[in-house]
C-alpha cells in the first residue's frame, strides 16, 4: 500500500476547479439531452419517457454537484483576508458564471419534466453579490 500525502488546494483555486468540473458536466451531460427533448422529433415518441427520466437523473446529479460548488464557495468565503486578490475574484466571476448557466438550465429542465410536482430542486445559497 502507498502512503498518499494529503494534498489541500487553497479555496480559491478549489472553487476553480469545482466551477469549472460542474460547468464542462453540465454542457457536456445535460444541455445535450435537453436539446435534443426541446426539438421536437429528434427523440422519437416512444423513447422520450426514457429520456426525460434520464434527464431527471442527471438534474439529481447536476443538484449535487451544485451543493458541492456552492460548498467550496462558503469555503472561500470563510478564509478571511488570506487569499491572492485576483484567484479570489476569478473564482467568484467562474461561480457567478456557473450559477447563471445553472439557473437557465433549471428552466429548461423543468419546462420539460414534472421534476418540480415531485422533488424539490437545488435552490441556489448564493445571491448576486457586488463584483460577482
Amino acid at each position: 500500500m502507498t502512503n498518499r500525502a494529503a494534498t489541500a488546494h487553497p479555496p480559491d483555486i478549489c472553487l476553480i476547479l469545482r466551477a469549472d468540473g460542474e460547468q464542462r458536466w453540465l454542457i457536456s451531460e445535460v444541455v445535450p439531452i435537453v436539446r435534443q427533448l426541446e426539438q421536437p422529433g429528434l427523440i422519437p415518441d416512444d423513447q422520450v419517457g426514457a429520456a426525460l427520466a434520464y434527464l431527471e437523473v442527471l438534474w439529481l446529479d447536476a443538484c449535487q454537484r451544485a451543493a458541492e460548488t456552492d460548498a467550496a464557495r462558503e469555503q472561500l468565503d470563510a478564509e478571511g483576508d488570506q487569499r491572492d486578490r485576483t484567484l479570489y475574484d476569478r473564482a467568484l466571476r467562474y461561480h457567478a458564471a456557473v450559477r447563471r448557466l445553472r439557473s437557465a438550465l433549471r428552466v429548461r429542465v423543468g419546462a420539460l419534466t414534472s421534476l418540480w410536482d415531485r422533488a424539490p430542486a437545488y435552490e441556489p445559497r448564493f445571491e448576486q453579490h457586488a463584483g460577482s
